[in-house]
């Protein structure tokens, strides 16, 4: 969601006879405005992950936050662009990333994969709105390859340990406990996973908090819910349609970064489509993709890759989906 405007969008080319479908020409006022209100719906998240997690979660808040904002700021410096940090679009792609970390992640993983983020993904294919894929979900996915085990050793939130200690406790995962085909009594309840009071990354666990930061994008009509709807629904039905019984489904979609990726990730302007047809398409495949991962492959997680597979997939569909202008001549 952090880079969803298009800023340079020609409405008419050559003689006429193609016209760019929207977003349009858009002010900086308006991506600010956009950003703001994806921060403001992250905020209970956020807060939520600081009281499960403690001062770690807001440490890696502040190394990603920084570390975007600072690498856009000198990206844009050195190659003389207008600097463009004041849109708050790189503060919103800090805030994800660091959402999609776990709380014992040492200092460097976050501020390394935000700076690749930023540079690699975002300015280098020219900035906000010319990114191909989200840079939050590609900053993740490349801090997964380099330190698999890092970004795999999980803590339990803060407020769940018996006795204060400085070191979090190791806590596996629901989605790793099925994946290990361990009995329906050793996952956690689900109160506790709809609320957050579980192991995972900092910004995924509460379902209830990403979900009333969902219908402030909904009502502000940010978003539109026919991605998060649609993924999270093709999600379900494929996962039972590959076996997932019935009493472990709710504990698939509470679990992992399904929420937090179809309302905030999957939503993206710049990486996925724009028409109807083509948000329909795209979602489906983001929850059959996701559902292969999880009930096929060996990661226990498939959202971050599934969305990153639909994106490189978005100008495919796109085309194939594309709306001919009103009069236009064959």
């Amino acid at each position: 969601m952090e880079n969803n405007v298009k800023t340079k969008s020609p409405s008419l080319q050559g003689d006429g006879r193609f016209v760019q479908l929207a977003p349009h020409i858009r002010s900086n006022d308006t991506v600010t405005k956009i950003m703001r209100d994806v921060l403001i719906a992250l905020a209970p998240a956020v807060v939520g992950s600081v009281y499960f997690f403690g001062m770690q979660a807001l440490i890696i808040y502040l190394i990603s936050v920084i570390c975007c904002v600072g690498s856009e700021f000198l990206f844009q410096k050195i190659t003389k662009k207008e600097s463009q940090i004041g849109d708050l679009s790189a503060v919103v792609t800090g805030v994800l990333l660091a959402m999609n970390m776990p709380a014992g992640v040492p200092w460097y993983v976050p501020a390394i994969a935000s700076i690749f983020a930023i540079v690699i993904v975002k300015e280098a294919f020219g900035g906000i709105g010319g990114n191909f894929v989200n840079p939050a979900l590609a900053g993740r996915a490349m801090a997964m390859l380099s330190w698999p085990a890092l970004m795999a050793t999980y803590t339990a939130p803060a407020m769940a340990k018996v006795a204060e200690t400085a070191d979090a406790a190791s806590a596996a995962t629901p989605l790793t406990i099925i994946k290990a085909g361990q009995q329906l009594d050793a996952l956690p309840p689900l109160k506790d996973m709809f609320l957050g009071n579980i192991g995972g990354v900092i910004g995924e666990t509460s379902a209830l908090l990403l979900l009333i930061g969902a219908c402030y994008l909904l009502v502000r009509k940010v978003i539109d819910w026919k991605i998060p709807v649609i993924y999270i629904a093709t999600t379900a039905v494929f996962l039972l349609i590959f076996g997932v019984g019935t009493e472990l489904l709710p504990y698939e979609l509470l679990g992992g970064g399904l929420f937090l990726g179809a309302f905030f990730m999957a939503t993206d302007y710049s990486s996925t489509p724009q028409g109807v047809k083509g948000k329909i398409i795209f979602a489906i495949g983001c929850g059959i993709v996701t559902a292969v991962i999880r009930m096929k492959g060996n990661m226990a997680e498939g959202v971050s890759y599934s969305i990153l597979f639909m994106n490189v997939a978005s100008p495919l569909i796109e085309r194939l989906t594309k709306t001919e202008a009103y009069g236009e001549a064959k």
